[in-house]
């Protein structure tokens, strides 16, 4: 029998896989010394200031943490000006502070799971959490050149953090976290997310492979079919958050299989509620796996929440997905 890492890899590169690949089954997540002191919200936690000197909450109740954006907090209000008020944290530490992160990865077991670093919030997202996203929106119009500038150091920051991340963890995956839309639409027209990002995520992820990540998981649970060709050219490996009906996952499978794979489909919107039951659960991931034709779709496609990593907004959600994908994979053998 194939190990869950096993079982994976033949879902998202040779098409063969034992059985369906379940949710983060093969993930193994480990943190690292930059997300320990960012000071990033936790749930139930408002306006806390994390390292850039964002003020971020996190309410009780919803998926994640965003900035508060009132006129008083916004680190750059202005984008003309941002070397004057941007400030990138410290993202090179010492062999110490990385050895409680090392101690974790050694005690995994590699054949089993992949050894899965993290990084969140993304190069979009943090220009419009050190912004007011309506503002950094405009100036992509408005002030191309600053907000090139601006991607260009963030991107220098993030590739300190892989450099740090590669020496110490030397993972096996990658999980970044970075959302480029809404439920219906790309925050940016797919030419101009290329313009500004494209070059950035594609020396970010190249790093990681040339220095041995085998796969990379982009989150990013949106509205995001028109970005998948330039997923694949960054290095992508799994996109992870795809919803299912606004972007038509099951025709994405299709058309991209084998070139990129996809991880989501379960819109954790419609099922991960403070009502949720069983019952309501198992209808919304039965649901998912109909809609995806999942008899013929084990290859390239992964069921999961839309939610990045493994966790869900109330407790139990999760757990409760993971065991009705298994009740499908009985039921559809």
């Amino acid at each position: 029998m194939l190990t869950e890492r096993e079982n994976l890899e033949e879902v998202i590169k040779r098409g063969n896989p034992e059985r369906f690949a379940n949710q983060y089954d093969a993930f193994a997540f480990v943190r690292n010394p930059i997300l320990k002191y960012r000071n990033q919200a936790k749930p139930g936690e408002i306006d806390k200031i994390n390292d850039w000197g964002c003020t971020v909450s996190w309410p009780i109740g919803q998926p994640g943490a965003f900035p508060n954006h009132r006129e008083d907090l916004i680190v750059m209000p202005d984008i003309t000006h941002w070397k004057e008020t941007v400030h990138a944290p410290k993202s090179i530490y010492p062999e110490s502070e990385w050895e409680e992160f090392i101690e974790q990865a050694e005690k995994i077991d590699r054949k089993k799971q992949f050894v899965t670093a993290m990084e969140l919030p993304g190069v979009f997202e943090l220009t419009h959490y050190l912004g007011e996203i309506t503002r950094i929106l405009a100036d992509f119009y408005e002030h191309p050149q600053e907000m090139k500038d601006l991607i260009k150091y963030i991107t220098e920051w993030e590739l300190n953090i892989a450099e740090g991340i590669c020496t110490y963890i030397k993972p096996d995956a990658m999980f970044h976290h970075d959302d480029w839309g809404t439920n219906t639409s790309t925050f940016l027209a797919p030419d101009m997310f290329a313009e500004f990002f494209l070059d950035s995520y594609k020396q970010v992820y190249k790093y990681y492979k040339d220095h041995g990540v085998e796969v990379l998981i982009h989150h990013s649970d949106t509205y995001g079919a028109t970005l998948v060709p330039y997923m694949i050219e960054m290095g992508v490996d799994i996109w992870q958050g795809c919803l299912l009906r606004p972007n038509e996952l099951n025709k994405l499978v299709d058309q991209y299989g084998g070139q990129i794979s996809f991880m989501g489909g379960i819109d954790s919107d419609a099922i991960d509620k403070p009502d949720w039951t069983p019952e309501s659960v198992k209808e919304g991931v039965y649901d998912a796996m109909d809609y995806m034709g999942m008899a013929d779709r084990r290859k390239f496609y992964i069921p999961c929440l839309t939610q990045g990593l493994n966790v869900s907004t109330f407790p139990g959600v999760l757990e409760e997905v993971s065991k009705c994908i298994s009740e499908y994979e009985a039921e559809h053998k």
